[in-house]
């Protein structure tokens, strides 16, 4: 059916559905890291009609519940108002929707291999003149910074950081998120090796891509809420991609025991490496920095895009999703 790939049940059937190859990305990812655009059943919830033209006249077979979310491929008006196809064919009216505003956040390339950069990761962090200093100004969330120095003041522990074009100062550590490096897991080969690998630091929630030692992006991540062995847990240790696909859909609606249900179609960039534990875009939250998922590596979507394309298996132009094999293995992604 294509290079390295193959039909595995003795009988295929094909859909009736017409081929639409744009609709696997129906806009540029590029500026926001969102393949669609998306929108969030309002305060009453949405209705979804398989046809645009009876849509009023016939009743519905679809309803999102308030802060469920769709994929919206196509637009139209009709019955006096503006109309949004899902992925999976069904026409909502937009004024039951609001549209995702996704995080404009994104990491940050590793020039050097020198890997000092940090987060602030609360709304304001104090900026000091010295270490023991009076506040001389402020951070706001999400500036990126560079750590040259760390050490105990009378504020606890703080970090002498820069900015380009501006003087030095001091910040409180605990206002921010650092990476730090770490060596190669024995599963890629130890230090000797080149190959690719993703490293997740739970406690400082940051991701490190690295080419064998070598550090080359960083950025910040929403893991797992719970303790681990928890069920909302991101789980420690190290394995490998098993399957990369373009969107899935992501719910707990099987959960009886859960607070409350949600319900995300067509969730971009899934890498799925610990069964049901993936890094994939989060376009529902900003929290990055802090944990905040149900288990999985949440990114924000420009980060989760550039690691979809960065990582293996390669997904061939036009494809849904990819398995890794020989000759394009999973990276390796190590949880500590």
């Amino acid at each position: 059916m294509g290079p390295l790939a193959w039909a595995c049940s003795d009988v295929a059937q094909l859909s009736p559905d017409p081929v639409s190859p744009r609709e696997l990305a129906t806009k540029d990812p590029t500026a926001d890291g969102m393949p669609h655009a998306y929108y969030f059943a309002g305060s009453e919830g949405a209705y979804g009609f398989p046809s645009l033209k009876d849509a009023v006249d016939d009743a519905p077979d679809t309803e999102l519940e308030k802060g469920w979310a769709i994929a919206v491929v196509e637009q139209a008006t009709a019955h006096g108002q503006r109309w949004g196809r899902s992925r999976q064919g069904r026409w909502f009216s937009l004024q039951e929707l609001g549209a995702a505003r996704p995080s404009a956040f994104h990491g940050e390339d590793i020039a050097g291999g020198q890997l000092d950069v940090a987060w602030v990761v609360v709304p304001r962090a104090n900026v000091y003149s010295a270490l023991n200093g009076k506040v001389s100004g402020v951070r706001t969330r999400f500036e990126a910074l560079h750590v040259r120095e760390a050490k105990k003041g009378r504020a606890g522990e703080m970090l002498r950081v820069s900015k380009d074009g501006e003087p030095e100062a001091w910040l409180r550590a605990r206002d921010v998120s650092r990476a730090t490096a770490a060596p190669p897991p024995a599963e890629v080969g130890g230090a000797a090796s080149k190959e690719r690998w993703i490293d997740v630091d739970l406690a400082e929630q940051v991701l490190v891509a690295y080419e064998g030692v070598t550090p080359v992006f960083a950025t910040l991540v929403s893991t797992g809420r719970g303790g681990q062995g928890t069920k909302t847990a991101t789980r420690k240790g190290v394995h490998r991609i098993w399957v990369k696909i373009f969107t899935t859909k992501m719910d707990n609606l099987e959960d009886e025991d859960a607070e409350h249900h949600y319900r995300i179609e067509d969730v971009p960039w899934v890498q799925f490496f610990d069964k049901g534990i993936g890094l994939h875009a989060a376009f529902w939250h900003r929290d990055f920095g802090h944990v905040h998922s149900h288990g999985c590596v949440n990114l924000a979507p420009l980060d989760a895009h550039r690691l979809f394309g960065w990582t293996g298996p390669k997904l061939p132009a036009g494809w849904s999703a990819a398995y890794p094999h020989a000759y394009d293995p999973g990276t390796a992604v190590r949880v500590r």
